[in-house]
């Protein structure tokens, strides 16, 4: 029997990516490297590596702090490098999307109603963005966070840079 070795990496020391097809279409498959990606992009880009049906991954190069976010529907993060903050708001209803909007989006202003408090996600920790609720993410050194949402108008599409590089 094979023995294999999982290494899990980070945003200053990873292994670029590959996939290995058991019985199957490499065209079935959709992958990235995650840190890969994180490394080329700016703080808080929201870059789609992976989608199943209407859900996405999305890699997001987390370094200082975002602005405020807002969805309709609930999204998760997870931290896959380095440590950041999630801090959430209770919307008030007036600055709430229509609940028909898909994707997350950026608050105009600061987010007003009751603060819910702020969660401390560390590598592997991952943390619920519920509906209708403001939420920032904070990181004092640059770290790797995961975002399952649905596309939005915060997705950026790099599917040639990404599978093709």
């Amino acid at each position: 029997m094979m023995e294999f070795r999982t290494a899990f990496g980070s945003l200053s020391d990873y292994e670029k990516g590959h996939i290995e097809i058991i019985d199957d279409k490499p065209m079935h498959y959709t992958f990235s490297n995650v840190f890969e990606v994180a490394q080329k992009s700016a703080p808080w880009e929201k870059i789609a590596v992976a989608k199943n049906l209407e859900n996405l991954i999305e890699t997001i190069r987390a370094e200082g702090v975002s602005p405020w976010y807002t969805c309709a529907h609930d999204e998760f993060a997870l931290a896959m490098d380095g440590e950041v903050e999630v801090h959430f708001v209770d919307l008030d209803p007036a600055q709430r999307v229509a609940p028909e909007k898909e994707g997350n989006v950026v608050l105009a202003d600061a987010p007003s109603g009751p603060v819910m408090g702020y969660v401390v996600l560390k590598r592997g920790h991952q943390a619920l963005l519920p509906a209708n609720a403001a939420y920032q993410f904070r990181a004092h050194r640059a770290s790797v966070l995961l975002q399952q949402a649905l596309e939005g108008e915060n997705t950026v599409y790099r599917w040639k840079d990404i599978c093709y590089s």
